[in-house]
């Protein structure tokens, strides 16, 4: 059991120390079970440098993710990754770990028991993004009751009130979407994504991560001037996808801590 990030609200009081340091937050993803050694990559991650690491639970259907990562989550299924065997084998790595999933597996398990067993597997955050603010009700209940943060995804198209609540009552982070559309790497960073960041630091504290389409360390640098930080998930997928390992992974997050630090 991962004992060090076990305490209710670890992920935003690790973001928010972080962060207060003026450090760029950086929280990269890995699907898990996409091979049998999965687990290195999270180890690979936070010695890079990782604030926090985002870890996909595969899903047959992932509607909101792109080419790339609908690809990882084929391959872990294919495999054979299920929830249960994925949560039996999550290291202690030193930093939070934060599970995303679509809602299907967990009304699937019910909230409560899914969110219990994050909490005994030393996961400390959760993301769904298919589950509106308007129906999170039963799952953040669920979450505080098992000392789970929920973090909620802003889109560029969010309206003002929504978003004002999509801060009021995410835990630990707020997602950014960077764009309208899937998962995926991009050759540049979206406008939208500036001035949603600047929207909804106007109506949050909370540190506030880009998502979608972070490719490099450039666009990394250039988000981190909008943003708290960046969520780096299709081009480190692609990357395993193509046969990189956690050395090599390792070198490109660190790769991304660089420039998160230089700004």
């Amino acid at each position: 059991m991962n004992d060090s990030v076990l305490v209710s609200g670890a992920v935003e009081r690790h973001l928010r120390a972080a962060r207060d340091t003026g450090r760029g937050l950086l929280m990269p993803y890995v699907t898990a079970g996409i091979t049998p050694d999965w687990t290195d990559y999270l180890h690979a991650f936070a010695e890079a440098g990782a604030d926090a690491i985002e870890v996909g639970l595969p899903f047959s259907d992932p509607t909101l993710d792109g080419p790339t990562i609908q690809q990882a989550s084929q391959t872990a299924l294919a495999r054979g990754a299920n929830t249960r065997d994925i949560l039996a084998v999550m290291p202690d790595v030193g930093v939070p770990l934060v599970v995303s999933t679509y809602y299907n597996l967990v009304l699937n398990a019910g909230p409560e028991p899914f969110c219990a067993a994050l909490r005994q597997a030393g996961v400390a955050g959760l993301i769904v993004p298919d589950l509106p603010v308007h129906e999170v009700d039963e799952l953040t209940d669920a979450a505080t009751a098992t000392g789970i943060e929920p973090a909620l995804l802003a889109s560029p198209t969010t309206p003002e009130p929504r978003l004002a609540e999509i801060g009021a009552r995410s835990r630990g982070f707020v997602y950014a979407v960077s764009l309208m559309g899937t998962t995926g790497e991009r050759a540049t960073l979206a406008g939208s994504a500036e001035r949603l960041a600047a929207r909804l630091r106007r109506v949050t504290d909370l540190p506030v991560l880009l998502g979608f389409g972070i490719s490099t360390p450039d666009q990394a640098r250039e988000a981190r001037r909008h943003a708290d930080g960046v969520v780096v998930g299709a081009a480190v997928m692609r990357r395993v996808l193509d046969g990189a390992g956690p050395d090599d992974l390792r070198a490109f997050v660190t790769s991304l801590r660089e420039a998160l630090d230089q700004e």
